[in-house]
């Protein structure tokens, strides 16, 4: 019988996804990549999605304070070698040092959005109206 497939990730994924992203938060607290673009700014990394194989990591990353994301992936990704060889001390662990990826994590924007059709006039007005003398009766 063969194995049901799922989209979701396996706990080793999550764990070693996990472990990545503490160990390329150290390496760029430290300022250990010589990029005036990544030094100059602070970076967040929210998450890391591991591929199944654990050979790829995808991290989601979001510059603070820079209206533009995308000159900070760009170099992100032109160190991403330097910044796996940094890597490869924190996660020895590991039998494959996984190559790493950067993404802009849109996640923020996405909750913002959200939050701001939650707050619309419209929906305060279908919220009010759904607190109506109908819903006393239990209806």
């Amino acid at each position: 019988m063969s194995k049901p497939t799922t989209s979701a990730p396996s706990q080793r994924m999550l764990r070693v996804g996990e472990q990545v992203r503490a160990a390329l938060t150290q390496v760029l607290q430290r300022d250990e990549v010589r990029d005036p673009l990544i030094e100059t700014t602070v970076i967040s990394i929210s998450e890391v999605r591991m591929s199944p194989d654990l050979k790829i990591a995808t991290a989601y990353v979001a510059p603070l304070g820079v209206a533009d994301h995308v000159e900070i992936i760009e170099a992100l990704n032109r160190n991403a070698k330097y910044i796996r060889g940094r890597l490869t001390p924190q996660l020895r662990q590991m039998k494959y040092m996984p190559e790493v990826r950067f993404r802009d994590d849109t996640s923020f924007d996405n909750y913002k959005k959200i939050d701001e059709i939650l707050k619309s006039p419209e929906v305060v007005r279908d919220l009010k109206h759904e607190d109506g003398p109908n819903d006393k009766n239990g209806a």
